[in-house]
């Protein structure tokens, strides 16, 4: 599950655009450079004493710290001034080609570069019906930022979105997807036969912690 893990952080940082994780004791570490995320720090090893180690190490604010636990598991590392992020859960597959057929009055596009491949979906007058990326790592590809909009839910698009890549993925030799799925995100992810390895939770230092 480890090296699944690994591949999730990696392809995320390709699907993202954002710098190679670097390897550190504890895992991996993503100087994000966000406003809301300066740096990211993902366990590895879930071991709790590293785990406090690290903690009391960080005074940056909005660092955050993940790992593939429950956030009741991990709360106790944190001290106060530290927020939960949005609960999520690892989920993997098989890649297999999937058929892709847009319902009547939406069309598909395609765009793949330097790892990334983007799918859109746009409704009859071209304005923006559904997306998402993968992010490739090796033989394995993040799936992330899967969104439907609003006005276009309930038509069967993230599915759409979702064969897309994974044809994309299959013809271009990858043979594994990843993924971090929100509590939302995971019936949709389940009912194409994902699979959840772990919990993917994490806390960030709040920009006016003590």
């Amino acid at each position: 599950m480890m090296r699944t893990a690994r591949s999730w952080v990696e392809g995320w940082a390709v699907a993202r655009r954002m710098p190679e994780p670097v390897d550190v004791p504890w895992g991996l570490r993503i100087d994000l450079g966000r406003p809301d995320q300066v740096v990211r720090h993902v366990l590895l090893d879930a071991d709790p004493d590293v785990a406090r180690e690290l903690v009391g190490t960080i005074t940056e604010p909005t660092t955050c710290v993940k790992a593939f636990l429950p956030a009741a598991e991990m709360r106790p590392w944190f001290p106060a001034g530290w927020e939960p992020v949005e609960s999520c859960f690892l989920m993997a597959v098989d890649l297999r080609p999937e058929p892709v057929r847009a319902p009547d009055g939406y069309t598909v596009t395609v765009e793949s570069s330097d790892g990334v491949t983007s799918v859109r979906v746009l409704g009859s007058d071209g304005e923006p019906a559904a997306s998402g990326l993968t992010g490739r790592t090796g033989s394995a590809c993040v799936f992330d930022q899967i969104v439907t909009e609003p006005a276009h839910r309930r038509r069967g698009l993230g599915t759409v979105v979702m064969g897309a890549l994974t044809t994309t993925a299959v013809d271009g030799g990858v043979s594994t997807g990843i993924l971090g799925a929100t509590v939302q995100g995971r019936a949709l992810y389940e009912a194409l036969d994902w699979k959840v390895l772990a919990p993917l939770n994490g806390f960030v230092r709040a920009p006016d912690a003590p």
